[in-house]
């Protein structure tokens, strides 16, 4: 299948239990962990793998459900059969080295990667239970439910105050006094208002780097979205910034389901309350952040957030 309609044949539903790649013999080790280098290895072998979802992951209402989702760029593969549940209301870290997918991942929920000549897609993703690559979907009646944030700010050349109300504009918006409400739930939403109310008509270029990204996730949320996607938003920031809006992204989660991308360990551990791990387009293994930092069930993903690789 491609993605012009949404339908995938066969999926498996995503399982809680762990299951060996094909033709790897593993003996039983006292942590109960598979031997190092035994799934990563497979993955690099091109074999197939199941990852190890973990079941509390399982328990949540999903916002996002993610089928046997496989993507390729051209002849490149760079998704392979990834299936995940994301949890409703809550804040969800897609872990891995450079290279894994994430981003990738990411993208595709709100079909960025559609704008990439030769792409194509299998399987199925599902946003409050309707299809998101169906035919009949309006990708940019979607985009609008899906918030999104990228790694560098990328404030419009214009006012904060037509910076933040842009969106709304675009669907058409005129009334002013709406406009002027929205911005200042946005910028509130974003803990942004203090520091700005008294300047809206500023450029939004003259603000600093950590105020500008708050400024792009008041945009993003303007709209009310259904979840608003993060890649790495903190990587061009300074530590005081990115404390900022990690601070933020907590009180944000109380209103929204948030997807973030993170190279940084610490951050995910910090702000999210489910953690996945990636590697060479797999999701390895999926479950509550404290787990996967703490007690993981696989012995790569212990190696990975303990920085012994990747």
């Amino acid at each position: 299948m491609n993605g012009s309609n949404g339908v995938v044949s066969a999926i498996e539903p995503i399982g809680a239990s762990e299951v060996e790649p094909k033709g790897i013999a593993e003996e039983p080790k006292p942590s109960g962990r598979k031997r190092q280098g035994s799934v990563l290895d497979a993955i690099r072998r091109g074999e197939p793998t199941k990852a190890t979802v973990h079941p509390e992951v399982l328990t949540e209402d999903a916002v996002i459900e993610i089928e046997a989702f496989s993507l390729w760029y051209g002849s490149s593969r760079a998704l392979f059969d990834v299936s995940m549940p994301i949890s409703r209301g809550k804040v969800t870290a897609l872990i891995g080295p450079s290279g894994c997918g994430k981003s990738t991942l990411l993208r595709s929920v709100n079909r960025l990667n559609d704008l990439i000549d030769g792409v194509r897609v299998d399987g199925r993703m599902l946003l409050n239970g309707a299809p998101l690559y169906a035919p009949h979907v309006d990708v940019i009646d979607l985009r609008k439910r899906l918030g999104m944030v990228f790694q560098k700010p990328n404030p419009f050349p214009m006012s904060i105050f037509e910076n933040v109300v842009y969106p709304l504009r675009i669907d058409g918006v005129r009334k002013k006094s709406v406009l002027r409400d929205a911005c200042e739930r946005a910028l509130r939403g974003a803990a942004l208002w203090e520091e700005v109310k008294d300047r809206l008509a500023a450029p939004a270029l003259g603000l600093s780097g950590g105020q500008q990204q708050r400024l792009c996730i008041a945009r993003a949320i303007v709209s009310d979205p259904e979840v608003l996607l993060l890649d790495e938003p903190c990587s061009a920031l300074d530590p005081i910034a990115t404390q900022r809006v990690e601070e933020l992204i907590a009180e944000i989660s109380e209103r929204y389901s948030v997807l973030i991308v993170t190279h940084n360990m610490q951050q995910a551990a910090r702000v999210s309350r489910y953690t996945a791990f990636m590697y060479l387009g797999h999701l390895v293994e999926y479950g509550p952040t404290e787990a996967i930092f703490g007690n993981p069930k696989l012995r790569e993903t212990e190696q990975y957030v303990t920085g012994r690789f990747g």
